[in-house]
């Protein structure tokens, strides 16, 4: 269990009388925010997200959040008795674990989270890429690594077409929070699902967003000595990639935010989920929580 933040009385002052620039900074500006990791699964880590985005909403900033769900798929479909399958880290989705995936994420998960939202004082609404035409998607083609001339068939796992953010900005002008679960649906209204770091990565590209906020298990990108890399322009970011600092399970996420950030994205932010209140700290304080990734 995260242990919470203890701050002193002097300190918050300060935390307080730093926000207020960062506030008519990104006031009616939109963040939008991957919710991941621990972040989403340890009951005080959720109480204080939801809070956190409440608060944005409240003193002027447009928060929309996409979040993810794969181990709540995986305990899932293990009570159905289905044993996954990966391939080349991506999960072989066949119709049966599609259904699966859309009860998880447009269900459980996603209602979780609105609920989450509006406890703590918000007015949150739950989207899939089916609400008002909003992601439109086709079958992912995935190369084998070792030979290209392979293709893998992974079943209902998507690759973006386009996005229509009009539903998502009728829902902001009326001081709603939308909170998206990353399916998308094909010409043949068929569901597919999408990695959620790709849908934040290209919503937050296709709004125009201020900042892109993707909540990790980690500190944010690391150096070879393990030490916490709080500034980066997208060019240094190219460099982290090629000379192999960057790696694993981090390259499709910074992958991502890179994208976004050489696409108009002023600034993105890679921050710890694990620690109380981080997102909220990284936007509104000096103090670095993460990585910052500048569009320049």
């Amino acid at each position: 269990m995260t242990e919470p933040l203890t701050i002193a009385p002097a300190d918050k002052a300060h935390i307080l009388a730093q926000a207020l620039p960062y506030i008519r900074q990104f006031h009616g500006k939109t963040m939008v925010i991957k919710y991941g990791g621990n972040a989403m699964t340890e009951p005080a880590l959720q109480a204080a997200f939801a809070e956190d985005v409440v608060l944005l909403k409240l003193v002027g900033i447009n928060p929309v959040v996409v979040h993810g769900g794969g181990p709540q798929i995986e305990s899932a479909l293990k009570r159905l008795g289905k044993t996954g399958q990966f391939i080349q880290g991506m999960r072989v989705t066949d119709a049966e674990t599609m259904e699966v995936v859309e009860w998880v994420l447009a269900g459980e998960v996603q209602q979780d989270i609105v609920g989450l939202i509006n406890q703590a004082g918000g007015k949150a609404v739950g989207l899939t890429g089916r609400d008002g035409a909003f992601i439109r998607a086709q079958k992912l083609k995935m190369t084998d690594l070792k030979d290209p001339s392979i293709l893998h068939d992974i079943g209902q796992v998507g690759d973006i077409l386009s996005i229509d953010p009009s539903v998502v900005k009728a829902l902001q002008d009326d001081a709603f929070i939308p909170v998206i679960s990353p399916i998308g649906y094909g010409d043949q209204n068929e569901s597919y699902n999408i990695n959620a770091d790709v849908v934040a990565s290209k919503l937050a590209t296709i709004l125009r967003a201020e900042k892109l906020m993707l909540l990790t298990n980690t500190p944010g990108v690391l150096d070879k000595q393990g030490k916490l890399l709080t500034n980066l322009s997208a060019r240094e970011i190219d460099t982290l990639f090629e000379d192999g600092t960057i790696s694993g399970g981090m390259l499709p996420k910074i992958a991502g935010a890179l994208d976004a950030a050489k696409s108009g994205v002023n600034s993105v932010h890679i921050v710890d989920g694990r620690v109380p209140h981080a997102m909220l700290l990284e936007i509104l304080t000096d103090t670095p929580y993460g990585t910052m990734i500048r569009s320049h």
